[in-house]
């Protein structure tokens, strides 16, 4: 097996370029493909900052990495969700990342920073584990951003999981959902700007990515991830794209290129009526955000520091409706 570009011993195959490559030229791709979906899509500026949410993960923590290699000035964001050892563990990768590139790791910690955890929050919410999680995650990597004055949030999800989410949605054809699957959400209403740039990328392409470039991560699965209907659409994927590779590729930029657009009206016309949360500030269709009623719900408190801030609100699309996505 050899490199496409060089013809030296190859290290992986990828079978949806229908192409093998070298150390040296597979990092190169995923430095290519990375730079590819920021500027198709307009993503990060060169002198703008960065937030990447991180979760100690193979994905979040690649994404971290290609971007300080292309040379963008980003930071990370680590969330402490209190799930047990699982929590305690992926932290220590997200710290030891941040410390061989001497970055800043920004933490927060959910039980000591808002008196709960994910799964005694998921509980006393009547939510799911998961929903609790994304909900908790999505207002609070927002508001570090904002309180941190960074012009942009990264996530890491891949191309693995983005066709993962949009087979669920279309399944139950959720328009509202479609309207917002995009890999930007542009900053408004008080939200900042979220981007996944590894959209080019697969999941198995960021493990071989990690191992190659000598970055440990937590391998385990989130224990409160048992269950998850988006783990079985991501088999089902895979079934698929065994049989014919560049499925999921397909399937998904098909779905931006030609009908994204025709759902997009829906998730705008949701956000008409958003004003700032009561408690926090954040701008909500509710008098008080879903994220400060879980707070509540699950016996918990917001931070001293957290409270009523001043976001200029107008009409059109949100950045910050839910988009079913976790980092990775």
């Amino acid at each position: 097996m050899k490199c496409r570009v060089c013809r030296e011993p190859a290290i992986i195959d990828i079978r949806r370029h229908n192409a093998n490559f070298c150390t040296e030229h597979f990092l190169r791709l995923c430095r290519d493909q990375t730079a590819k979906a920021i500027h198709d899509f307009d993503m990060i500026q060169p002198n703008e900052r960065v937030l990447v949410a991180v979760s100690g993960g193979k994905d979040s923590l690649a994404v971290w990495d290609i971007l300080l290699d292309l040379g963008y000035d980003a930071d990370g964001l680590y969330l402490g969700l209190g799930i047990g050892d699982y929590s305690d563990e992926s932290g220590r990768y997200a710290r030891a990342y941040a410390a061989t590139r001497e970055r800043t790791l920004i933490e927060i910690d959910l039980p000591a920073d808002y008196g709960y955890d994910i799964p005694g929050g998921a509980r006393a919410a009547r939510r799911v584990p998961c929903s609790a999680c994304g909900l908790s995650k999505r207002h609070l990597f927002d508001r570090a951003a904002i309180d941190g004055g960074y012009d942009v949030v990264v996530t890491g999800h891949n191309l693995d999981d983005e066709a993962a989410v949009l087979f669920g949605n279309v399944l139950r054809w959720q328009t509202d959902y479609l309207g917002r699957q995009l890999p930007v959400l542009p900053a408004r209403h008080g939200f900042p700007r979220k981007v996944k740039p590894l959209v080019r990328l697969g999941e198995r392409e960021m493990a071989a990515y990690c191992v190659v470039k000598g970055i440990d991560y937590i391998v385990e699965e989130c224990p409160m991830a048992a269950g998850n209907k988006h783990l079985g659409y991501k088999d089902a994927l895979n079934a698929v794209e065994a049989t014919s590779p560049g499925s999921k590729h397909d399937f998904y930029f098909g779905f931006l290129a030609r009908a994204s657009a025709l759902f997009r009206p829906e998730a705008e016309g949701e956000q008409a009526g958003l004003a700032p949360c009561i408690s926090c500030g954040a701008p909500t269709t509710a008098e008080q955000c879903a994220f400060c009623r879980l707070v509540e719900r699950a016996g918990g408190q917001l931070p001293a520091d957290v409270g009523p801030v001043p976001v200029e609100i107008g009409m059109g699309a949100s950045a910050g409706g839910p988009d079913r996505d976790d980092v990775s």
